[in-house]
């Protein structure tokens, strides 16, 4: 099988969290929620401390962070406010072909591996 072009890879929603967080805990239910209401994204849940092979030395300094992007292409790397429509919101600004990327080498590489693992 031939591989994707860049433009036909799915977009990643990633929320990096740690058990520990209460925030985090009472932000999963909804994440998923989310998850299953939006097919034409990825969404992924990592544990920073679970997966910490995954994550490797990225340091995440507040829970929950959000990752946006596809394997070629990172489009957010921040804190988010963990309600659905602010996500959802967020996603629909960003995912869309013509939004601006980032140049966070670290950052990119760490979601390249997340997307590798769980696709």
């Amino acid at each position: 099988m031939p591989p994707m072009s860049e433009a036909s890879e799915p977009w990643w929603i990633v929320c990096l969290c740690a058990q520990w967080c209460k925030v985090c805990r009472g932000w999963r239910a909804d994440f998923e929620a989310l998850a299953a209401q939006q097919p034409q994204w990825r969404f992924a849940w990592v544990d920073v401390e679970d997966e910490e092979e995954l994550v490797g030395d990225f340091d995440v300094e507040t829970f929950p962070t959000l990752l946006l992007g596809r394997a070629g292409q990172l489009r957010y790397c921040a804190p988010i406010a963990p309600r659905p429509e602010v996500l959802l919101r967020l996603a629909q600004g960003l995912l869309g072909e013509h939004a601006p990327g980032t140049g966070n080498a670290e950052v990119l590489a760490l979601l390249q591996r997340i997307i590798a693992e769980r696709s």
